[in-house]
């Protein structure tokens, strides 16, 4: 079957569309006809060789996220042929990726697509809500009327986690560096929205704390961020990062007795266990979606698998708005 892989890492232009030798079912997985994918941050790090340590073996098919049709189910599985699917179920080590023509995926990775969506939208929520999910529901357990500050409105996990937390009853807040992403973050239901190029971390938790810090903080930056994360948490509340690489100074969490939380989700695909709860989330979400209680935004820009190098420097740009989807054109 054709599929496009990366033979070394670096830049985009090392992708190549190729013939590769496709396998027999094992039990307890599905074979996907995919429609589309999306890119997220990871696929960036993997593919340059910044997170190698999470790559699969050359000639490596990256990419996570997945939508499409199920080609074959094995004996007794609870999915059937012609099921329409979504997941985050490769592009790791071990495990193969989203970008070819059938991706063949552990079933418990695995839920039915929103019937409201497209595959490029159903492509574009696997990684993103489920990271959302871990971090506000399982992590921090996010309760009514606590107040949650969210760095990056418009991010893939950012828009998803806006909409998580307010539909888990948050007072949300959210910071962002345009005019247009702040106003993106409230148009998905945050009660505010923060320029942190025009006000500082301590500006802003006068204003809309009294000083005090939000009960909760969930940064899906990272890197220096972290320090910001943490100088904006009240005492005793939680911060929660998807983005931990750096060598940061936790002392500030201490002298608040604030608790901090890291966020790994590839964590089931690379070790097997917890997947099974990855796949609960994703039914939790499409039922989430079905309701119109969360949605997806998708960048304007358009990309298909023959492309997918530019949707790479799209995203490495931060240009893009929402999630940067390729839809399947081998």
């Amino acid at each position: 079957m054709k599929a496009v892989v990366l033979n070394k890492f670096g830049e985009p232009i090392n992708f190549r569309i190729e013939k590769i030798a496709s396998r027999e079912l094992k039990a307890c997985e599905l074979k996907i006809n995919v429609k589309a994918t999306s890119v997220n941050p990871v696929d960036l790090k993997i593919r340059s060789g910044v997170a190698e340590t999470f790559a699969p073996e050359f000639p490596a098919v990256l990419h996570g996220d997945v939508a499409g049709i199920v080609e074959e189910a094995f004996p007794g599985s609870s999915f059937s042929k012609g099921d329409e699917v979504y997941a985050c179920a490769g592009g790791v080590k071990g495990l193969s990726g989203a970008l070819c023509e059938s991706m063949i995926v552990d079933q418990k990775l695995v839920a039915k697509k929103p019937k409201q969506l497209s595959m490029a939208e159903g492509a574009a929520l696997p990684l993103v809500s489920i990271t959302a999910w871990e971090a506000l529901v399982d992590r921090v357990n996010v309760e009514p009327g606590q107040t949650v500050l969210i760095h990056g409105a418009a991010g893939g996990v950012g828009h998803i986690a806006v909409q998580l937390a307010k539909a888990l009853g948050a007072i949300v807040y959210t910071t962002a560096s345009t005019s247009e992403k702040m106003q993106m973050g409230k148009d998905l239901g945050a009660d505010y929205a923060i320029n942190y190029k025009e006000m500082s971390v301590e500006d802003y938790v006068k204003h809309y704390t009294n000083g005090k810090g939000f009960d909760v903080v969930f940064d899906t930056v990272g890197g220096d961020n972290m320090e910001k994360s943490f100088q904006a948490v009240r005492n005793s509340g939680q911060v929660a990062c998807i983005v931990g690489s750096g060598e940061h100074d936790m002392t500030p969490l201490y002298i608040k007795s604030a608790t901090y939380h890291g966020v790994l989700m590839l964590l089931p695909m690379l070790t097997n266990e917890g997947r099974e709860h990855h796949g609960e989330i994703l039914k939790r979400i499409a039922k989430m979606v079905d309701h119109k209680v969360l949605k997806p935004v998708l960048d304007g820009e358009k990309f298909s698998f023959s492309s997918i190098g530019e949707a790479h420097t799209h995203l490495e740009s931060g240009k893009a708005i929402g999630k940067v989807v390729a839809v399947n054109d081998l």
